[in-house]
């Protein structure tokens, strides 16, 4: 069973999973997105400074649709760790066995077709601008050592301007739109209870 979870920057999407691998912590294996950005190695910092990362083409795709589709023959597979401050991939990988649900999650999980026709299930997390916006300057200033005003102006040149042309317009193809961000719980529940019929499923087969 494969989970895209699609949603703009800020949207709430990694609360929503992380509040199911909550409820299944023995039964979802969680796949980000952005740890599947292309490597920048050999870039100088200028250089990283250019790239537009919420465009889909900054992400490893191919690498990202492999990945999955190993996982769901049964192997386990090494996945990349991006690591923001640096924007770039660590040297190390993480080592990840299979298991009964996998959920990826990005803003650019329904963007590419090949990506959006492996999913069992579409969720889109949605949430207004101002939302999403505030929700972005607290994660990357707390986290990511952002400041306010530089997290504010990448959001209007690139965030804004991305989520416009590339996010928003797939949500035509979610299968359910959890509107409010993380926290709508009308919508947990609905996930839950697909996953429940799915597991239960299996376990009777």
């Amino acid at each position: 069973m494969i989970i895209g979870v699609a949603g703009g920057s800020g949207s709430g999407k990694t609360t929503f999973c992380l509040r199911l691998l909550q409820k299944y912590p023995k039964d979802i294996l969680l796949l980000r997105c952005d740890d599947y950005y292309k490597p920048t190695d050999g870039m100088s910092e200028e250089e990283k400074a250019k790239i537009n990362y919420d465009c889909p083409s900054a992400f490893d795709i191919d690498l990202l649709v492999s990945h999955i589709r190993l996982l769901r023959s049964g192997e386990c597979v090494d996945l990349p760790i991006y690591d923001y401050s640096v924007h770039n991939r660590r040297r190390e990988t993480k080592r990840v066995t299979p298991m009964p649900v996998i959920i990826v999650e990005g803003i650019i999980a329904f963007s590419c077709r090949e990506l959006r026709d492996i999913f069992d299930l579409k969720v889109f997390v949605d949430a207004n601008e101002d939302a999403r916006l505030e929700r972005r300057i607290e994660r990357d200033v707390n986290t990511r050592a952002r400041t306010r005003e530089s997290v504010t102006e990448q959001f209007y040149n690139t965030v804004k301007p991305m989520h416009e042309k590339y996010v928003e317009p797939c949500k035509v193809y979610a299968d359910i739109i959890v509107r409010g961000g993380g926290f709508n719980e009308e919508g947990l529940k609905f996930v839950e209870n697909y996953i429940n019929s799915r597991l239960n499923s299996i376990k009777i087969i």
